[in-house]
């Protein structure tokens, strides 16, 4: 379904409603740049580091797209799990295993509280953003205790630039990019407005000294796209 969620007046703070499930695929892929290829990349590297009969965890899992993609390359038999507090994007999910006649597990649950089992990847896309500053270390840690050693934390993030001038270039970049995608400078601000203090972006260097401070021992961008940016941070 193409996103028009914004073409109205908003009425509230952006929230993965039943609104924005029955969208989001579209929303995706309309909003982030290179959006398939960052999410190569993430399902290349999640392969890599999960073992035959291990365990991966998506966090904020929306619509399962990714997991189904992962589940569908593998050659070996691991488990994968989608976690996600929004039943909206959990039912569109459902659908999609069903069509599929996948064996991911799906379960409602918040994500820093969830008791996690040993793993061996973690991967969770624009999801930290949405995570309040004060507790995002927590489930950091949460996650890094929970992955066996030399797991991976496969994470994407919007990100900002310290320099002023510079973020407010990547911003206008990112603006006409979403124009070249058919939104309207109308949607545009208005999904600016909805997402203020909800999602809440670090630096790039901020989200690899963040890791680091919880325990991995090495953290590098695998991909980066102006104020977009994909990580893989190893346990030793």
């Amino acid at each position: 379904m193409h996103d028009k969620v914004f073409s109205k007046p908003i009425e509230k703070q952006f929230e993965f409603d039943e609104q924005i499930a029955a969208v989001f695929d579209d929303m995706l892929k309309r909003s982030v740049p290179f959006y398939d290829e960052a999410m190569a990349l993430t399902k290349r590297y999640a392969k890599a580091y999960l073992k035959e009969g291990g365990r991966l965890y998506d966090l904020g899992c929306s619509t399962a797209s990714t997991l189904l993609d992962i589940e569908r390359g593998l050659e070996m038999p691991a488990e994968l799990i989608g976690i996600d507090n929004s039943a909206s994007m959990l039912e569109q999910a459902q659908r999609k295993l069903q069509v599929f006649g996948s064996s991911i597990r799906l379960e409602e649950a918040d994500i820093m509280s969830y008791q996690y089992r040993p793993c061996d990847v973690v991967i969770a896309n624009y999801t930290l953003q949405f995570i309040r500053p004060l507790v995002r270390e927590t489930l950091i840690k949460a996650l890094f205790d929970a992955l066996k050693p030399g797991g991976a934390f496969i994470f994407s993030e919007k990100v900002v630039s310290e320099d002023k001038r510079l973020n407010k270039l990547m911003i206008d970049s990112y603006y006409d990019f979403k124009k070249q995608q058919g939104y309207s400078e109308y949607e545009i601000m208005q999904k600016r407005e909805a997402l203020e203090n909800v999602l809440i972006p670090y630096t790039e260097q901020e989200n690899r000294e963040m890791v680091k401070r919880c325990g991995f021992a090495h953290c590098e961008t695998i991909f980066r796209w102006g104020n977009f940016a994909t990580f893989i941070a190893i346990k030793r």
